[in-house]
């Protein structure tokens, strides 16, 4: 087939530096465009320093759609919309977008959710995808197969850590190495937003869920990766939880059930998502890990464009976690 003709909207940012490197590395990929206000006319690899000797493209100012073929937005929350106001021509592309813009079904847009492990059969036939969220998809990862089977009883409880990647590359108080480092903090308590599209997932699974989902975000001391510990009542025994995520993942290549608890070196840098189920006394336990930029955006998005093109779900993503 032809190669994929692909622009980036955004390109200063962490997400999508990790989309470059995914990108000129996939066999059915060319990757034409990518676009930045702050960096015209810089060679990418100014800026993503650790792609020197890996891409001669420039910065350039705008987006030339008619040229391509699919484009993804990477710019920060809000962004995207006006992006989309201001230019309806990128309509005629197929569009991922990574900001939070398009996920909840209560606006009015076209997109479709991109969470794979729930929604592959409508991405495959999807002219535009909104990626969900870091937190988001690690969360859901831990709870489709409970939620799907009907055996969460009670309140969902969850906390989970995230690294600094996670804020961004722009500066703020709680981003600098000197704050981070030996630290941690609980931010958005009970306020996540990403609480709306997690809410949103599980109601169209079952109508009638009616859980309150209790989330505790923290601040870590670390660059890029999110654990994530679920728990709820349940009535099932610890071999029928765990096979009834076994049966939910099996046809699903990224996400895969552990056995054994898992940790962070596991995932970063691939597009993996590990879950343990665990039952403990009257309680089940899920713990779920993922890297935040690439199952969490940059390598989920990618997931989402071989789904968008009829590629396998696979390609360009075999990445390799960096274990020591």
């Amino acid at each position: 087939m032809n190669k994929i003709k692909v622009g980036i909207i955004g390109g200063a940012g962490y997400t999508a530096g990790e989309l470059i490197r995914i990108l000129i590395n996939h066999p059915n990929v060319s990757l034409q465009q990518v676009q930045s206000e702050s960096q015209v006319g810089k060679v990418i690899s100014e800026v993503h320093t650790d792609l020197i000797g890996e891409t001669s493209l420039r910065f350039v100012p705008a987006i030339i759609s008619k040229e391509l073929d699919v484009v993804f937005l990477c710019k920060g929350h809000g962004a995207s919309a006006q992006i989309l106001e201001n230019d309806k021509s990128l309509f005629q592309t197929k569009l991922i977008d990574l900001s939070q813009d398009f996920r909840l079904k209560r606006s009015t847009h076209d997109f479709v959710y991109g969470l794979p492990e729930f929604n592959r059969s409508t991405i495959t036939k999807s002219q535009y995808v909104a990626n969900p969220g870091c937190f988001a998809t690690c969360i859901q990862l831990g709870l489709l197969p409970a939620v799907v089977e009907g055996i969460v009883a009670g309140n969902i409880h969850i906390s989970g850590i995230t690294g600094s990647t996670g804020a961004g590359q722009s500066l703020s108080a709680t981003s600098h190495f000197s704050w981070r480092n030996s630290n941690a903090s609980v931010y958005k308590p009970f306020t996540h937003q990403h609480l709306l599209e997690i809410g949103e997932t599980l109601t169209e699974i079952d109508d009638g869920f009616e859980s309150e989902i209790n989330f505790i975000p923290y601040r870590g001391a670390f660059t890029r990766g999110i654990i994530i510990t679920t728990y709820f009542d349940c009535d099932v025994d610890n071999e029928s939880l765990l096979s009834i995520y076994q049966r939910y993942y099996e046809q699903h290549p990224f996400t895969h059930v552990s056995e054994t608890n898992p940790d962070l070196k596991m995932v970063v840098n691939t597009n993996k998502c590990v879950v343990y189920p665990k039952k403990i006394g009257d309680k089940a336990m899920v713990i779920s890990v993922i890297d935040n930029l690439l199952k969490g955006a940059s390598g989920q998005a990618v997931q989402n464009m071989n789904l968008q093109f009829g590629l396998e779900e696979q390609t360009g993503l075999n990445l390799k976690s960096t274990s020591f």
